[in-house]
């Protein structure tokens, strides 16, 4: 009896320790510009429950900004100026609910665009799991994954997924349904 009783206390006293803490959840936060990266968000914020919140810049990205075939296009200009941080809209996100965090972009140049450095910068990522993804016509996301473990080493970079053409198996691998 005394032996079930301990056992009881115990498994009391954890669920109550449990119960005054919140559940920690996922968040994915994108940049898109043109809505094929939204569309992805939009299927990992599905498959997990996680919160959805988009990266916009400060100043909206034109077609004529994007086109990369233009030598002084924004989307060029920015690509070859790695200090170079567009400003982004404020984002109210209390990032103590946060322990995973999705970020997703398109590929530009075989990495993430300048914006993706401003959100970085600008956010407490610190003690977060960062599973990035991006959709890219061609271009697979581990040159933009490994620009970012360099560029931010202190950080817990996951290995990425490209989201293009995506199989549920694959999906679920990513974010450890599996």
């Amino acid at each position: 009896m005394k032996r079930i009783s301990a056992y009881l206390l115990l498994a009391m006293t954890i669920l109550l320790s449990a119960c005054g803490q919140p559940q920690k959840k996922s968040l994915v936060v994108y940049f898109s510009a043109t809505g094929v990266t939204k569309a992805a968000a939009g299927q990992i914020a599905q498959a997990t429950g996680a919160d959805l919140m988009e990266i916009v810049p400060a100043q909206l990205y034109t077609a004529e900004d994007l086109d990369w075939r233009i030598p002084d296009s924004r989307n060029q200009v920015e690509e070859h100026d790695r200090s170079c941080r567009p400003a982004i809209q404020p984002m109210d996100i209390d990032w103590a609910l946060y322990d995973t965090v999705y970020i997703g972009y398109p590929i530009w140049a075989s990495e993430a665009p300048r914006v993706i450095n401003t959100f970085v910068e600008s956010a407490d990522l610190s003690g977060k799991v960062l599973k990035p993804f991006c959709t890219s016509g061609m271009t697979p996301v581990e040159p933009s994954v490994e620009a970012l473990r360099t560029s931010y080493p202190t950080l817990n970079w996951q290995d990425g997924l490209r989201m293009n053409e995506v199989d549920e198996a694959t999906l679920n691998r990513f974010i450890g349904k599996e």
